[in-house]
C-alpha cells in the first residue's frame, strides 16, 4: 500500500515558488515518526498498526467501488483481511491458506444476499481482499522474519539497546523492511524532483503529471539505495543483488502508484479520501507499497539464499 504514510507525502505537486503548507508538513512528520517507531517495535505492535492501515485503506477502496454503482461484500472482506493479518503474524504458511478460504467465504456471503450479486460485486470484493489485505500482509511477514530471536518486549516486540548496535546486528526483518521503505522514498522523491525540473515526456494519461524522465530517475534512485544497502549488509552477490532489488522496488512502487491513480480516475475522484491533512487518503499515501512487499519478501527468502557469496 505509498510506508503507509511515508516520504511520498512530499510527492504531491506544488505550485512553483510556493511554500509547502504547514498542516501538510506536520502530518507528514507525525506519520513518518509513527510508522518508523512501530516498525522498530515489530511484533503485534506492528501488526496492529498495519491492521489499522488495512482497515482504513479498504474503507477508501470500497468507497471508490460504490461510486461506480457496485455493491461489494465490504464488511465481510474487511473482517477476513484482519484475520489474514493475524495469521501472517502467527505463521506465513497459515496466512497463505487463509487467502482462498477468505475468498470462498466472501463469495458464499454474496450468494445469500437479498439482491442477486453481479460479477462486478464479486470481482470488486475479491480485489479488495487481494489488493488491500493479502498483498499488504507481506509487510507483516517481512518485518517478522527472525523476530522471535530478538524479541525483548511483551507481545513479541523489540527495542534495541543503547548505544545503538551495528545495523547488521538488528533483526533481518527490521533492516530489510527499513531498506525497502527507504528505496520507495528515494524512488518517490527522485521521480518527483527530477520530473518537476527535467521531465518533458508524459509517462501515461492515467497520471498526466508523471514523466518518463522522472520515472526512470526514480527507479535509478531506488537502485542506488538498494545497492548501498546490499553492500553494507554484506548480501550474497552484492552489489548485483542490491541492484536487482532496487529495480524490483522502483518498478513495483511506480506500478502501485499508477494502479491507484487508475482506480481514482475510473471512480471520478481526485483523492481516495481526506484522512491525512494535505495528503488525501490512506491509499493516496500507501499505493507504492502494495505490490512491493511480496517482491521484497520472496527476494529475501527465496532468491537471496541461492546466490553465492
Amino acid at each position: 500500500m505509498t510506508h503507509p504514510l511515508s516520504l511520498q507525502a512530499f510527492q504531491a505537486p506544488l505550485e512553483p515558488h510556493c511554500a509547502m503548507p504547514l498542516p501538510r508538513i506536520l502530518s507528514a512528520i507525525v506519520a513518518i515518526v509513527l510508522a518508523l517507531t512501530l516498525t522498530l517495535l515489530g511484533g503485534w505492535y506492528y501488526t496492529l498498526f498495519f491492521g489499522i492501515i488495512v482497515f482504513l485503506g479498504q474503507r477508501e477502496y470500497f468507497q471508490l467501488v460504490r461510486a461506480k454503482g457496485i455493491a461489494p461484500a465490504g464488511k465481510t472482506t474487511m473482517v477476513v483481511s484482519q484475520v489474514l493479518l493475524v495469521f501472517s503474524t502467527l505463521s506465513p504458511t497459515l496466512a497463505d491458506a487463509v487467502m482462498p478460504v477468505a475468498g470462498t467465504f466472501i463469495c458464499f456471503y454474496l450468494l445469500f444476499q437479498p439482491k442477486f450479486a453481479t460479477i462486478a460485486d464479486i470481482s470488486a470484493s475479491i480485489l479488495g481482499l487481494f489488493y488491500c489485505g493479502y498483498l499488504p500482509s507481506y509487510w507483516v511477514r517481512l518485518r517478522n522474519l527472525d523476530s522471535e530471536l530478538f524479541s525483548n518486549l511483551p507481545l513479541s516486540g523489540y527495542f534495541p539497546s543503547f548505544p545503538l548496535p551495528d545495523l547488521r546486528s538488528l533483526p533481518q526483518g527490521l533492516t530489510v523492511t527499513i531498506l525497502a521503505f527507504v528505496c520507495i522514498w528515494a524512488a518517490d522523491i527522485g521521480a518527483y524532483v527530477f520530473g518537476k525540473f527535467f521531465g518533458k515526456t508524459r509517462l501515461t494519461d492515467i497520471s498526466p503529471k508523471k514523466t518518463v524522465e522522472g520515472a526512470v530517475f526514480g527507479v535509478l534512485a531506488s537502485v542506488v539505495v538498494a545497492t548501498i544497502g546490499a553492500w553494507y549488509l554484506n548480501w550474497p552477490g552484492a552489489p548485483l543483488s542490491g541492484t536487482a532489488l532496487g529495480l524490483l522496488i522502483g518498478i513495483a512502487s511506480l506500478l502501485g502508484d499508477l494502479t491507484e491513480s487508475m482506480m481514482k480516475r475510473d471512480a471520478g475522484v481526485k483523492d481516495s479520501g481526506q484522512l491525512i491533512p494535505g495528503h488525501g487518503g490512506i491509499l493516496d499515501r500507501a499505493d507504492s507499497y502494495v505490490f512491493t512487499a511480496p517482491l521484497v519478501y520472496y527476494f529475501l527468502t527465496l532468491l537471496l539464499p541461492l546466490l553465492p557469496q
